[in-house]
């Protein structure tokens, strides 16, 4: 076997740790990330999680595909499955360097679907963006999916595997998830755990919140089971005073941190000016 060929096999306790880190275990970043994803996995090892790893003629893990049903994602639908990612590693010089072009993102879909349909899955969803940059809606387009739906740059590609597929729908996130207060300051993160990227902002939003003075709540609700995900219409969410702050990519703590105290300052204002009125 030579370096540029590839194998593609089902997760097992040998590839847990790089699909974990979304290969990135070289990453002081990903590191920040903490146990979430692998704690996600736990709970969904037995609840229709599907993954597959590629690996290189060296045996290292160089692409990877995650997949669950609908219920378990922003995504409402019957019978289909999701893929939450399907990723290549990309960075030249740092870990197992530059492996696109190859075929193996196209391998990886190939092995997934067949196992969705092997599971009586009827359809299968994946996010793409319409812009030309990552997580690219057109690859998808070429390997027979269609867009649906779209949510902003988001677009929701689907992909009928039998006859009676109905096609599914983003989900729509709830009015009342991110309640503002003129009193303190109000910081929500809703987990999920399935994408180290969100975890990355979890993390540092809790970090920067211990050594935080002033008015604050902060609470942090678990987002992994169906009733939740459907109640809410989201997955992963992160909201400051009733802002939701973009979690991929992770959000820079400075950006953060500004954010933060940005949102204090007009609290502290309202409170002198009602204390003025008392």
């Amino acid at each position: 076997m030579t370096e540029d060929l590839f194998t593609i096999e089902s997760l097992n306790d040998e590839s847990l740790g790089p699909y974990c880190s979304c290969l990135e275990e070289w990453s002081h970043e990903m590191k920040e990330a903490g146990d979430l994803k692998c704690r996600w996995v736990e709970k969904m090892k037995d609840r229709g999680l599907g993954v597959q790893m590629a690996r290189n003629g060296k045996g290292e893990y160089v692409g990877m595909i995650q997949y669950v049903p609908s219920e378990f994602t922003a995504v409402e639908g019957v019978g289909n499955y999701h893929i939450h990612c399907c990723w290549v590693h990309a960075y030249k010089g740092k870990g197992v360097g530059d492996w696109r072009k190859k075929g193996i993102g196209r391998a990886l879909l190939k092995a997934a679907e067949e196992d969705i349909l092997s599971r009586g899955g009827k359809g299968v969803s994946a996010w793409g963006l319409s812009i030309p940059v990552w997580m690219r809606a057109s690859w998808y387009k070429k390997q027979g999916y269609r867009a649906i739906d779209k949510d902003g740059m988001a677009l929701l590609m689907w992909k009928p595997l039998s006859e009676d597929a109905v096609k599914p729908v983003w989900r729509k996130a709830s009015s009342d998830l991110n309640p503002e207060s003129d009193e303190k300051l109000k910081v929500i993160s809703y987990i999920n755990g399935v994408c180290p990227a969100a975890n990355i902002g979890h993390e540092r939003i809790k970090k920067i919140l211990k050594d935080y003075e002033g008015p604050l709540e902060y609470s942090v609700f678990e987002n992994i089971e169906p009733g939740d995900i459907k109640k809410r219409g989201i997955t992963d969410a992160l909201y400051i005073n009733g802002k939701s702050i973009p979690l991929g990519p992770p959000p820079k703590e400075k950006m953060l941190r500004k954010v933060l105290h940005r949102e204090m300052k007009k609290i502290r204002r309202k409170l002198r000016t009602d204390q003025g009125h008392a």
